[in-house]
């Protein structure tokens, strides 16, 4: 969220420096990312306020030796008025009266004509004769935007001669809203901050709207479907506008918050947007009355299966019946707080403008934005929940600045459709609960300062407590228990949360006794990191859908229990992940743009519902996902190929010999995450102890993943622990050399390779040091159905240099076991 502070100023008075107020409001939850200074000191190219002054043309006349060149006689407030040549579209000969930024010689500005930023000094210089005195500027050669196509006009109050760092220098402060204080995505509810940290006070911008017009009933009517979905539609009507160019105050404020100007109608919806923090959309009232053939009749509902609208962005959209639609009686017309339709949209020939001012569920807007791929200043602000108490307020308001901006007339009254409205909490709050949650006596006095600051109400509850009522703007605050622990909250950020005094321990804490769980992670987490892998940490909520993406060629259920928050914070956190997958994979998906080679794994709970009555079970998990390079790209090699199958297993199996675990299997199976004929069961000692495998394409399609093989593997890290010996045995170090044999035996298509290595163990007894498969042949003269396993042995005694009769033997006797085990045949 970008503030300027000029702005800002309007609404709260700020008694403290800027560098002060970014302190304070970072202690207090609001985090101020940066400070962009425009035009004043500490700015990239400060205006010299000496000569970059605000200016006043007298008088426009044409140029005697050139067609597209004018004369601009300007007045500037220090002496005779200066004669400027420009060649800029929008000054043409016969206007006066325009005020802009004049700049003097000597002053220093951006280049306009220069594709790079460069910063150049103005000489007075002759243009074809004509001596040019100075320089008109543009919003470029001033640094508050690309636009060099005409000079910046401002504001018809702008006084002459003033600097034009002291008319229009700002300072803008750059704010990471999080979702806990989405109520200060707009300039007001940042000014109740600073009010309440400051002891100022908030001056609401003016709401009421000079209406002259006929009565809005019978120009429309509204229904809402579900008040679930939409809890207020509010409408005015504005008719006789003329869309054009909005004032230069209004652009300049656009522009320092980040918003490109378009209109002044749309000007001024995005205008109170970023004030009241409520949203807003302008329908063309007269097409919503040729489609309608008559009054219009607004109705918001979710979309009906395989309903079409085309969207202000060109794009014809077919709807999921969980999309909230604005519709009218020949259909959409806008998806609810996410984009407008193109038919209803203002234009340049709009002359009557029907304005919504509605507020949606949270989390119906948040799951539409995701589907869509629509992100918006709108859906933001939507997605994290807007009071509906703002709606009426925020539509007068901006309907009043059309009709300043615009002219017009304004219907009288609000058609305004509220259901069920809103009751605020009363939560009920004691000095002893604010003592035993911050640790500290705060006398009675602040603590009711501090709420009464932040515009909560406060009735004494006895001589120590109070019942406290929230105001309609705040959304986040709970009842009962919850509900006393966030204005505890509150009264601390206010207060300081580096003002609580630190509570030292009473006595050194006791030795810790040893966790084997804790333990068992910390071996798989170093056994990971030395295979190659990065940890990652993930979010532990997510959504059912989310969970669903990870096997989407079955039916979706929605009898799947989860453990579900009681106040999520967001539509897309509202339940407890089942599985670390889906988050190792959304990392994966993001970190493909930035790195070629992708291998993590996370350590963490999943969540089950227990039995009735009971907590939810809590198991650990490790996961693991891996794509691209298996190894950076390096002299000796410059195509390492690609992570596969195999690259997973081997990693699977270099963890789980390190943790010296006995008899690991690995069975074929099938699974809908992964790809058939690339998937495994992990066992150990014959009991499954997870799933490895390719990911599905559907499943790489569900979470955006790159193109390739990306593996995934998942295992239980309880059923593991169970499995882990508490001590192993270390062999001392052999004196005597290795004998190497290499063998390839001939077997069906159906033997696996894990279940030869097994025979040959088994049948080299002691003198078999290690066996490991190095090939695998199909193909002439290995006859058809059958494959060719070609393995490596490694012979070595503790006590003596084996012979080659010893050898020999050993060998003969594993292919006799070989032979009548598993039916293999020797390879010449």
């Amino acid at each position: 969220m970008r503030v300027p502070i000029g702005w800002l100023k309007e609404y709260v008075d700020i008694p403290v420096s800027i560098a002060d107020l970014a302190d304070r409001l970072t202690f207090a939850g609001l985090e101020v990312a940066s400070l962009e200074t425009i035009g004043l000191p500490g700015a990239a190219l400060p205006w010299d306020p000496e000569r970059i002054v605000v200016g006043q043309i007298l008088e426009i006349r044409p140029h005697p030796d050139a067609d597209r060149l004018v004369l601009a006689t300007v007045e500037y407030g220090g002496g005779r008025p200066k004669t400027v040549v420009t060649g800029a579209p929008n000054l043409r000969v016969g206007d006066a009266g325009l005020k802009v930024a004049f700049a003097l010689e000597g002053a220093r500005h951006w280049d306009g004509h220069s594709a790079k930023p460069e910063i150049t000094t103005l000489k007075g210089r002759k243009v074809r004769g004509i001596y040019s005195d100075g320089m008109v500027l543009s919003e470029k050669e001033l640094g508050l935007s690309d636009d060099h196509t005409g000079i910046l006009v401002l504001d018809e109050r702008a006084p002459v001669g003033v600097p034009l760092a002291t008319y229009m220098g700002d300072v803008v402060l750059d704010i990471e809203i999080t979702p806990n204080m989405a109520r200060c995505l707009s300039v007001l509810g940042v000014a109740r901050e600073v009010a309440a940290l400051t002891g100022g006070t908030v001056r609401t911008p003016p709401s009421r709207m000079q209406a002259d017009g006929a009565s809005i009933e019978g120009c429309v009517a509204i229904a809402i479907a579900d008040s679930a979905l939409c809890a207020r539609y509010a409408a005015t009507l504005i008719s006789g506008v003329r869309i054009g160019p909005s004032p230069e105050w209004m652009r300049r404020r656009l522009r320092l918050a980040g918003i490109r100007p378009i209109s002044n109608i749309v000007d001024v919806t995005n205008y109170v947007m970023l004030e009241w923090g409520q949203p807003l959309h302008a329908f063309d009232y007269d097409v919503l009355v040729r489609r309608a053939k008559g009054v219009p009749r607004i109705t918001v509902r979710p979309a009906k299966p395989g309903e079409v609208i085309t969207t202000l962005d060109g794009v014809t959209r077919t709807l999921h019946p969980d999309r909230l639609l604005i519709t009218d009686e020949a259909g959409p017309i806008a998806i609810a707080g996410v984009m407008g339709g193109a038919e209803t949209e203002v234009t340049g020939a709009t002359t009557a403008i029907l304005l919504e001012s509605a507020n949606f569920h949270f989390a119906s807007i948040r799951k539409t934005t995701q589907a869509l791929k629509l992100p918006s200043e709108a859906s933001a602000r939507f997605g994290r929940g807007v009071p509906p108490s703002g709606a009426v307020p925020a539509a007068t308001r901006a309907t009043e600045l059309m009709r300043e901006l615009a002219g017009g007339t304004i219907a009288r009254g609000v058609a305004d459709c509220y259901p069920a409205p809103q009751v605020p909490p009363v939560v009920v709050l004691t000095t002893a609960e604010v003592r035993r949650i911050l640790g500290m006596d705060m006398p009675r006095t602040e603590i009711e300062r501090i709420l009464r600051a932040l515009e909560f109400t406060c009735e004494p509850d006895g001589e120590t407590g109070w019942k406290v009522t929230a105001p309609a703007h705040r959304l986040d605050i709970g009842t009962g228990v919850s509900g006393a622990a966030d204005l505890i909250e509150e009264v601390a950020r206010i207060h300081g949360f580096d003002r609580i005094p630190v509570t030292e321990l009473a006595d050194t804490l006791p030795p810790q006794r040893e966790v084997p769980a804790v333990d068992l992670e910390e071996r798989v987490r170093d056994l990971l990191v030395v295979a190659g892998l990065q940890e990652v940490i993930t979010y532990r909520l997510t959504t059912p859908e989310r969970e669903a993406a990870l096997t989407p060629s079955v039916a979706p259920s929605g009898d799947r229990p989860y453990v579900r928050v009681a106040n999520p914070i967001s539509a897309d956190r509202v339940v407890m992940r089942q599985s670390l997958l889906p988050g190792l994979l959304e990392v994966l998906a993001h970190n493909a743009r930035l790195r070629d080679r992708l291998w993590f794994f996370e350590i963490g709970p999943i969540y089950l519902p227990g039995r009735p009555g009971a907590l939810p079970e809590e198991p650990r998990r490790v996961a693991i996902a891996m794509a691209g390079r298996p190894a950076p790209v390096s002299w000796r090699e410059h195509a390492p190929g690609r992570t596969d199958f195999f690259d997973l297993k081997g990693v699977v199996e270099a963890f789980l010999s390190g943790l010296h675990l006995q008899a690991v299997g690995f069975e074929p199976t099938t699974h809908p995450t992964f790809t058939p004929g690339r998937t495994a069961r992990v066992t150990v000692a014959g009991r499954p102890i997870g799933l490895l495998g390719e990911v599905h394409p559907l499943v790489q399609t569900a979470f955006d993943l790159p193109a390739g093989r990306v593996c995934l593997a998942e295992l239980d890290l309880e059923m593991l622990a169970g499995q882990v010996p508490r001590t192993h045995r270390v062999a001392a170090v052999p004196r005597f050399p290795p004998a190497l044999q290499d063998i390839a035996l001939v077997v069906d298509e159906a033997v696996s390779a894990a279940k030869v290595t097994e025979v040959i163990r088994s049948a080299g007894g002691s003198l078999l040091a290690d066996v490991r498969l190095f090939d695998v042949y199909r193909g002439q003269p290995v006859p058809a159905g059958k494959k060719s396993l070609a393995f490596s042995l490694v012979f070595q005694a503790m006590d003596r240099t084996l012979t080659d009769a010893e050898v020999d033997a050993e060998k003969h006797r594993i292919v006799e076991a070989a032979a009548r085990d598993v039916g293999a045949q020797l390879r010449a």
